[in-house]
């Protein structure tokens, strides 16, 4: 038996600094909402500051996750604290969800009771908006790619992109026109947009949360490699998992009746996994096969 693993924190801790800014950067546009939302007297932008706050929160969740995966193993816990990545994307997945059916409802609400024409001053810090949450969004832009925790902190600042943009394009069209129905029809486009590309985030999230297999590995591939590795007779007993966002593990019962070369195949075995399948932490139990043995059972 053969364990083989690696350590991953660097990458988790390449983004505690984009994280940390994103933080600064969020808190300063939730204190300028807030000010100017007391100022001008506007209700949606008091209730904006307080959704951005929520969305402040989301991001220090993703960053607290971020930097417990990094954190060392100890013996009672064995894979360190890896996992709290896939639930902190879990937990933003499902705070977006929220966020869009809020969105959704006050769109419906003022369908049936427009509101009142956004002036300049909500226009102007919405503008802002867009600058600081694009800006912020752009942090995670490369990260999101492979690691669903830093795709979860990436739609958050995409929706409030989203939003914010919205709020600007609906906001100028009302000034000069009366199209009261212009604002609500936005926030119901962006909401579907929101929830499309949240619903993967969720279903993908979910899935590692309850050990299923990653999302672009294939088990019975992985068993045909696996199988074709000399002297190997078949492959049974395997399961793939997600140790982390970004980390899959996978044990495996290989039937090898000659056990010359045994550490040689393991080695082989374990860089194959991890440049074809992203897996790299494995580990392979031999079982050898004889008369008493059949190769297709557990020995």
């Amino acid at each position: 038996m053969h364990n083989h693993s690696h350590d991953h924190s660097h990458h988790f801790n390449t983004y505690n600094r984009s994280f940390a800014i994103a933080v600064v950067l969020n808190i300063l546009f939730v204190a300028i909402e807030a000010v100017y939302g007391v100022v001008s007297g506007s209700l949606a932008l008091l209730a904006d500051a307080g959704h951005n706050l929520s969305d402040v929160m989301g991001l220090l969740m993703a960053w607290v996750a971020s930097w417990l995966a990094g954190r060392a193993t100890s013996y009672s816990k064995t894979y360190g604290l890896k996992k709290t990545t896939i639930l902190a994307a879990l937990f933003n997945a499902l705070i977006l969800i929220a966020a869009v059916g809020g969105i959704a409802w006050e769109a419906i609400q003022r369908l049936t009771a427009p509101a009142e024409v956004a002036g300049l001053t909500v226009v102007v810090v919405a503008g802002i908006g867009v600058l600081i949450n694009g800006a912020t969004m752009m942090l995670f832009l490369k990260g999101q790619k492979g690691d669903i925790n830093i795709r979860g902190a990436f739609l958050h600042m995409a929706a409030d992109t989203a939003v914010s943009v919205g709020v600007v394009i609906s906001g100028t069209i009302l000034m000069f026109t009366n199209l009261n129905w212009i604002d609500p029809v936005v926030s119901l486009v962006i909401a579907t947009v929101i929830f499309v590309g949240t619903w993967q985030l969720l279903k993908e999230s979910v899935n590692l949360a309850v050990d299923a297999v990653p999302g672009g590995i294939d088990p019975s591939t992985v068993q045909q490699r696996l199988e074709k590795l000399p002297g190997v007779h078949s492959a049974h007993h395997l399961h793939i998992w997600a140790l982390s966002t970004t980390e899959n593990a996978l044990t495996v019962h290989l039937v090898k009746p000659d056990p010359e070369g045994d550490d040689q195949i393991i080695n082989d075995a374990s860089l194959m996994l991890a440049k074809e399948f992203n897996i790299q932490h494995t580990t392979i139990q031999w079982e050898r096969g004889d008369s008493h043995c059949p190769t297709e059972t557990y020995c």
